[in-house]
């Protein structure tokens, strides 16, 4: 099995450097609203949702909750100016989902915003947020947080599971790319980002059990770092990971002594804003794979007799 000191290895590195680069989790203020106002916030929600995981986990050394605490801390403060700017962008585009899917890692962990709230429940009552037009991974996920915010799903997710590409379990040489995130994020949707692995449909385990060693093989050759994380998370949340030794030794070693995990291949040069946009993911989802997997090796080592 692959060594857990390795798999921890990754997420320590990786949380230091989003610690490290965490004053570039900011806001565009001054971006025209036609260009995506809003598109910035996906990089603050992302790193609450993963520092949430990893604090829920309680498999992090005492340095990694340290940090995880400071960033969730200091991007509710700083970045989101204590929500207001959450509140901004839901004025800019009322009927986005996307305030109310930053906030929800937040609000969870115990922060508050109650004109947000009240926005959220607003909007979510209305035809057009069933009206939109998403994948169906997407609205998979939007009725999980609608869940979890307290709301009634709508449409309830048990009708959106089946709608899904990983549900149809079609041949598996055609996952591309852009299938491949939509597997991954089914999982994470199903099981509330690894909270509830239990959740994920037997039927489905048994699927990307068969499937999964091919893929990691796969984008472990073409050195897809992003996506080949995305699949270390998704193999610890099977009933039986498999914890791929091979995998685990690729993604390892390409990360960098500073922590960043590149996204595809090596590390982006230039300017250091645009390598941030290009790293941050992968190094969030190194930080993801890591907590997860070691959670999982520690439960693994308790329920094996000794």
């Amino acid at each position: 099995m692959t060594s857990t000191r390795l798999i921890h290895t990754v997420g320590v590195r990786a949380m230091e450097w989003l610690w490290a680069h965490r004053d570039q989790f900011r806001l565009e203020l001054d971006v025209d609203p036609e260009v995506g106002f809003l598109e910035r916030f996906k990089p603050v929600g992302e790193l609450a949702l993963i520092c949430k995981v990893l604090l829920r986990e309680g498999v992090a050394g005492s340095r990694q909750a340290e940090l995880a605490r400071r960033l969730i801390d200091h991007t509710w403060r700083d970045t989101l100016d204590g929500g207001h700017m959450l509140v901004r962008g839901q004025r800019v585009e009322p009927m986005s989902p996307i305030p109310f899917e930053v906030y929800l890692a937040y609000k969870e962990l115990g922060y508050s915003q109650p004109e947000l709230e009240r926005a959220t429940v607003l909007n979510q009552r209305l035809e057009s947020w069933t009206s939109c037009e998403v994948t169906p991974t997407r609205r998979l996920g939007l009725s999980a947080f609608q869940r979890r915010f307290g709301l009634v799903p709508r449409p309830p997710e048990a009708d959106l599971v089946d709608t899904t590409w990983l549900a149809r379990t079609p041949e598996p040489w055609t996952v591309t790319a852009r299938i491949a995130y939509d597997v991954t994020h089914t999982v994470f949707h199903l099981t509330d980002w690894g909270e509830r692995v239990e959740k994920l449909p037997p039927r489905l385990a048994g699927y990307l059990a068969t499937w999964l060693p091919v893929w990691l093989d796969d984008w472990l050759d073409l050195a897809r770092w992003d996506l080949l994380g995305e699949l270390l998370v998704v193999d610890a949340c099977l009933p039986r990971p498999t914890f791929d030794e091979r995998a685990w030794e690729g993604f390892a070693a390409a990360q960098q002594p500073d922590g960043a995990m590149p996204a595809v291949r090596s590390m982006p040069e230039g300017d250091p804003d645009e390598v941030f946009d290009v790293v941050y993911h992968p190094t969030l989802v190194a930080a993801f794979a890591s907590v997860m997997a070691t959670s999982r090796v520690l439960t693994e080592l308790a329920h094996t007799p000794s």
